[in-house]
């Protein structure tokens, strides 16, 4: 016989039903984070590429002051960059900005889910706003590399 301080024989339980709810739940999150992941990715290849971009930009801009007699092509050659380098801003910009709705759906599918509140209406459209945001960076990324492989040079000038 058990004293007065003892547990209970029978252990206190989770309903089935919220379980599944849960794990409906994160099942439903993980594509979202799965692009999160994607895009974190991708932001750091844009950034290494304005790193490159910025670095060429400074070299040239040391080689004009050396070097009057090409001015002009170098002229050239930083307006160039300078264009490169506001396609991959824009790029990163809309790819953060669709970080950050991604992190709002996955907030949002949480909340809706422990909250008493109808969230799908708003869970889908920062899902299509990221898509879009994402969308536009890759287009902004696809001109950015046109313009780089339009005006790449090998060896040396005739």
């Amino acid at each position: 016989m058990r004293g007065d301080f003892s547990t209970p024989d029978v252990a206190v339980r989770v309903p089935y039903d919220t379980c599944m709810d849960i794990v409906h739940l994160i099942q439903s999150a993980v594509a979202p984070v799965f692009l999160l992941s994607g895009v974190g990715v991708t932001l750091g290849v844009l950034t290494n590429r304005l790193a490159r971009i910025v670095d060429r930009a400074r070299a040239l801009e040391q080689l004009s002051h050396i070097e009057t007699a090409r001015a002009e092509s170098t002229a050239t050659s930083l307006r160039v960059l300078a264009r490169r380098a506001h396609y991959i801003n824009i790029a990163i910009t809309l790819c953060t900005i669709s970080a950050l709705l991604v992190s709002l759906v996955v907030m949002s599918l949480f909340t809706s889910a422990f909250v008493d509140i109808n969230l799908s209406a708003l869970i889908a459209i920062l899902f299509v706003l990221a898509m879009m945001c994402l969308t536009a960076a890759f287009t902004a990324f696809l001109f950015e590399v046109r313009l780089a492989t339009r005006t790449l040079q090998f060896g040396a000038r005739h």
